[in-house]
């Protein structure tokens, strides 16, 4: 996350949320069989959802 830009940032987010997530991309299953979502997906998804996201840029 620390080559991330407020303008990197910024170029995510534009693209949209996410219409229906791609394994690998923004989420993967972990060792435990539970999705895991990236840091991508989050700043796409525009917010935080407050759930201590082990990938959350917020």
């Amino acid at each position: 996350m620390n080559n991330l830009t407020s303008k990197n940032i910024a170029a995510i987010k534009a693209l949209g949320k996410v219409q229906k997530p791609i394994e690998g991309i923004d989420y993967y299953i972990d060792d435990n069989k539970l999705f895991v979502f990236t840091a991508w997906y989050h700043l796409r998804r525009g917010t935080c959802c407050e759930n201590n996201c082990k990938h959350c840029p917020y």
